[in-house]
């Protein structure tokens, strides 16, 4: 029998009775399968189960810790790695492989994710890759803690990143994301992150000190993200600079709509900073 890999995969979910079961199809060689559940009504926590992956039930009371911070709190990962994984998110033997190989360098204590997104019903190729820093030693990095107490609706971590205790790489092999669940879904979603970015924006700027840990990306964002040139520089960026062109009709859309995003972001801080 082929050794486990070291790996606890955690996904959190509400809801995923759509996507759960062909994620958790391709988890055979990893150790440990813990499905963190906020309250699903559909078949979620019954799929999970018939996989034998471990089953945490999360309620958020609104404050800190969110889902993903509680589980690395409360009910803590077996292994020594811990990989967060979503259920529209499918990886491959290629990620395995590499997963593997990058596992056996001790200097790394976390690893950069990469993401092949689709939309509109297609891959995206080109444009700003998606990156996430999801792999990390067990008791290593906690999500970064943001005062959130009164204001946030989402219940996981959604822009954090992990405050990792050591050295980082990056894992070249992509997941492949699918988490396109059709225009309205994604306008819905945005909007919500949208309102969630402005009111962070507006505490960062009044505690400057909180984004010490930043990365150089997240510095660039926060510095200019209420001017005016933004949304359009993002747009010229990922379509002509990252090649989104080459994605055809789907890369120009999705250049047009995250550049909305943005522009929404602009604007509700100026609302509320009028409103102070």
């Amino acid at each position: 029998m082929t050794e486990k890999l070291p790996v606890t995969i955690a996904i959190p979910v509400k809801n995923e009775a759509a996507n759960l079961a062909r994620c958790l199809d391709r988890l055979g060689q990893f150790a440990e399968i813990v499905v963190i559940d906020s309250g699903s009504n559909d078949a979620t926590c019954e799929i999970a189960k018939s996989y034998g992956a471990r089953v945490s039930n999360f309620r958020w009371d609104g404050k800190y810790p969110k889902k993903r911070n509680w589980f690395l709190m409360n009910e803590p990962p077996t292994q020594p790695w811990v990989l967060f994984l979503d259920a529209d998110e499918f990886i491959d033997q290629a990620f395995c492989d590499a997963l593997k190989l990058a596992l056996q360098d001790e200097t790394k204590d976390a690893y950069w994710l990469c993401y092949t997104n689709h939309f509109l019903g297609k891959p995206l190729r080109f444009g700003l890759a998606q990156r996430k820093l999801a792999l990390f030693r067990t008791g290593k990095a906690l999500y970064e803690k943001i005062d959130e107490d009164g204001w946030s609706t989402l219940d996981m971590e959604i822009h954090e990143h992990p405050i990792v205790e050591g050295p980082i790489g990056e894992i070249a092999a992509p997941i492949d994301h699918r988490d396109y669940k059709g225009l309205g879904k994604f306008i819905e979603k945005h909007r919500d992150y949208a309102l969630w970015e402005a009111r962070r924006y507006a505490k960062l700027a009044e505690n400057p000190s909180s984004q010490a840990h930043f990365t150089d990306r997240q510095m660039f964002k926060y510095r200019h993200l209420a001017k005016w040139w933004y949304p359009w520089f993002y747009f010229c960026f990922t379509y002509f600079a990252k090649l989104g062109m080459l994605d055809g009709g789907a890369g120009f859309h999705y250049a047009a709509y995250k550049s909305w995003y943005f522009q929404s972001i602009r604007l509700l801080i100026q609302e509320q900073s009028a409103d102070r």
